[in-house]
C-alpha cells in the first residue's frame, strides 16, 4: 500500500540573511526559531533546509520549553545579592584580565562590572571592558571564556576569523563554553529581570 502520509512543513519561523556560507538554525530565548541564511539563498532553500530539520527544531523547541518552565521556580536576586555577585566580579575578573592579557599581548585601561539584561562583556575602542557581574553565576571557564572573547576584541573589533584565531590560540575550549553560556545563560539572566 502506497504511503499517503503528507511530508511535515513548518513556516512559524524568523530568517536573517547575512555574508555567510551556510544555513543554520536555532532557538531563541523568546522560543522563536531563527534561520541564518547565506544572502542569495531562497526561501524555498531556506523552507526546504527547516522542513529536513524539523526533528531536531521540535526536540530543542520542547528542552526550551522545560528550561523556561524550570526558570519560572528560580528565586529572583534580590538587590543585596546584585551587590554581592558585583563585588566578587571585581575580584575575580580583573585577575583573569591580568591572567590573559599577556597571553595576546593586549593591555586594557579600565574594568567595569554592570548588571546587564543582554550583555556579558563588552569592549570599547579606548580599550575600557565591562563584565556583566552574572557572570559569577556560571562556571570559571565560562568567565575564562567571555574575558578573552572581549580581551581579543583590543587586537579585532570585529568577529573575523582571525578574532576567533586569537581567542582560540590562547582558549581552545572557548567554544564549548560559549555554547554551555548560550544554553544557560537565559536561565541566569532571568533570575535578575523575570523575563
Amino acid at each position: 500500500m502506497a504511503n499517503t502520509e503528507r511530508r511535515r512543513t513548518f513556516t512559524d519561523y524568523d530568517v536573517i540573511r547575512s555574508k555567510r556560507k551556510s544555513i543554520g538554525v536555532e532557538i531563541t530565548g523568546k522560543l522563536r526559531v531563527l534561520v541564518r541564511a547565506p544572502l542569495g539563498c531562497t526561501d524555498q532553500e531556506i523552507q526546504n533546509f527547516v522542513n529536513r530539520h524539523l526533528d531536531w527544531i521540535d526536540t530543542h523547541l520542547q528542552k526550551m520549553k522545560e528550561r523556561k518552565q524550570d526558570e519560572s521556580g528560580q528565586a529572583r536576586l534580590t538587590a543585596e545579592e546584585l551587590k554581592e555577585l558585583a563585588e566578587k566580579a571585581m575580584q575575580v575578573i580583573p585577575e583573569r584580565v591580568a591572567y590573559y592579557a599577556p597571553r595576546l599581548g593586549v593591555t586594557c585601561r579600565r574594568i567595569t562590572i554592570r548588571n546587564q539584561k543582554g550583555r556579558w562583556g563588552s569592549c570599547t575602542t579606548k580599550g575600557n571592558l565591562s563584565f556583566n557581574c552574572l557572570l559569577m553565576l556560571t562556571p570559571m571557564e565560562v568567565i575564562d571564556s567571555v574575558v578573552v572573547h572581549e580581551l581579543c576584541h583590543l587586537l579585532e573589533m570585529n568577529h573575523s576569523p582571525r578574532f576567533y584565531y586569537h581567542v582560540l590560540r590562547v582558549y581552545p575550549d572557548y567554544y564549548k563554553w560559549n555554547d554551555w553560556l548560550k544554553q544557560h545563560g537565559s536561565s541566569i539572566i532571568h533570575r535578575m529581570t523575570g523575563e
